[in-house]
This record gives C-alpha cells, sequence and structure tokens, in this order.
C-alpha cells in the first residue's frame, strides 16, 4: 500500500525534542519529514520529546509535507508507550526501526490500528525478509538505514556503495513487487554537496524515491536530483505524441530519436509527466 500522490524525493529526519527544529521544519522545502523518537533523543528525554511531538503535530501547519514519526524498537521500554501514542497523534505514518521481519510490522499493526506502517531496513535479516515485510497489508514505504546495516555487514560505506549495492537493490525490489516507496539512506557528510549529488544520482538511477536527509542544506540537492530533468519531460512528451499518432495510423508502435517506443516506454512517460506536474503545482 503507498500513496501515489505524495512525493518522497527528499524525506528529512528532525528531533522530536526540539521545539524550535520543529517548528522550523513548518517552512522547510522537504516533501516528508520524519519525526524522530528514537536515535535522535536521548533516554531521559524520551517522555517529554513524546509530548512535546504529539503537542506539535496537533497545531498543524505542516502543509503537504508527509508526516512520519519514527517510534523506537517495541523490544525497548519506551516503543509501546511510543505506538500507542503515534496510533493518536495527527501524522500520516509511523516508522518502526530494525525491521526483522513481518512479526514486527504485525505487532505494529496491533497497536497502532489502520495507521500506515513505514518499515527500516537496516540489518541482514530485515533485508533478506524485505518482501515478507512489504507484503504485508500496512506497510506503506521502506526507509533503508544504511548506516546500521553497514555496520552489521561489516562493508565500507564510501564510494559508490558497492559493498551494499546487493542490498540496495533487494529492498529496492521487494518495495517495487509489492507496490510501496523505497527511500534511499542518509548522506552523512551534510557539507560535502559533490558527495551527495553523486548518491543522490546514484539512488535516483537504481529507482530509489527520494534520500533520506539529516541536514536542511541537503534539501534542494535532493530535491533537484528526484524530480524529472526538463529534457526527460520534453522527451516523454515528445514520445506520448509520436504514439499517439501511430495509434491513429493503427501502428503499434512509434519512433522517437531512432528509438522503437511502445506502450511501456508510454506508461513511463505519463509517469514522468505526472512526476513533473506534481512537483510544479507543490511549488
Amino acid at each position: 500500500m503507498s500513496d501515489a500522490a505524495a512525493l518522497y524525493r527528499s524525506v528529512l529526519y528532525i528531533p522530536a525534542s526540539k521545539e524550535r527544529a520543529l517548528d522550523k521544519a513548518r517552512t522547510l522545502d522537504c516533501d516528508a519529514i520524519i519525526f524522530d523518537l528514537e536515535d535522535a533523543v536521548t533516554p531521559d528525554e524520551k517522555t517529554a520529546a513524546r509530548e512535546t511531538l504529539a503537542r506539535e503535530l496537533a497545531k498543524g501547519g505542516y502543509g503537504h509535507r508527509q508526516r512520519i514519526v519514527r517510534i523506537n524498537a517495541l523490544d525497548t521500554e519506551w516503543g509501546r508507550d511510543d505506538a500507542a501514542a503515534v496510533a493518536h497523534m495527527d501524522c500520516d505514518a509511523v516508522l518502526l526501526p530494525k525491521v526483522d521481519g513481518p512479526t514486527d510490522t504485525q505487532a505494529l499493526a496491533e497497536i497502532t490500528k489502520n495507521l500506515p506502517i513505514w518499515c527500516m531496513l537496516e540489518t541482514p535479516r530485515g533485508v533478506l525478509s524485505a518482501l515478507a515485510i512489504a507484503d504485508h497489508a500496512q506497510v506503506a514505504g521502506f526507509i533503508l538505514g544504511t548506516n546500521d546495516l553497514a555496520k552489521d555487514i561489516g562493508c565500507a560505506t564510501g564510494g559508490d556503495r558497492s559493498a551494499m549495492m546487493t542490498a540496495l537493490q533487494t529492498c529496492l525490489m521487494a518495495a517495487r513487487a509489492a507496490g510501496i516507496i523505497c527511500v534511499d539512506g542518509v548522506y552523512n557528510a551534510f557539507k560535502d554537496d559533490d558527495g551527495l549529488k553523486a548518491e543522490c544520482a546514484q539512488g535516483r538511477a537504481l529507482g530509489m524515491d527520494g534520500k533520506t536527509l539529516i541536514h536542511p542544506a541537503q534539501l534542494a540537492i535532493a530535491n533537484a536530483a528526484f524530480a524529472p530533468a526538463q529534457d526527460q519531460i520534453d522527451l516523454a512528451k515528445r514520445q506520448i505524441e509520436a504514439f499517439d499518432a501511430a495509434l491513429a495510423r493503427g501502428e503499434g508502435v512509434a519512433v522517437v530519436d531512432g528509438k522503437i517506443v511502445e506502450n511501456l516506454h508510454i506508461e513511463t512517460a505519463r509517469a514522468t509527466l505526472a512526476r513533473a506536474d506534481a512537483i510544479s503545482r507543490r511549488s
């Protein structure tokens, strides 16, 4: 299950314990916000952060931004209280960390009822169970926890991420098979624009829907990387025009720029234009 109309080019982590950050998030150019009750909140702030977040979400003002709340794992002392609280918050989804299998998502669903569930895939077992996790009726998206995954695998994290490619593609394939969203992991060096651009381009080439981000300075790069470029928009329009003309002549294929255009290409072209239109309407 996923919201086909929503965009997830830029998915920004915001600490749920920081009121100033929660307020500033209302003005940031991001497609989605992960309000974090887990890693970004110290143990002694967990309960207060939960209360602060509930209050700020009730105020509203987040506009088009998808509001996703990351809770603590259910086997921690805070997880079940987080889940019970999130079930009554004004949010769009709950994000469960360290999901190892469908029993984890089912346990959460029993607490949060009909609230859409997003899953952090950040363990080897979670990656290997990706399709079973994605097939749960309430699961709407994956967030790839590449830092924790690299730690557990013991692989290198820099460069072209070749050491993690099997894991990235496994998660993405499962998401596509189930028809849900898949968002790439974070890029830690938030002042390295060139590195972020390269990793966003790689994620886009793989088929990711967007990038999780740790700093507002990363937003513009991710938004641009996961939006259709003007030449892609122009090509999509020409493909549709040529294909429609071919159909009018009783032909099943067209030729654009010396390449065959069939119905599958038209599906991609229409999706490109729909995405571009959604971005245009948002801006």
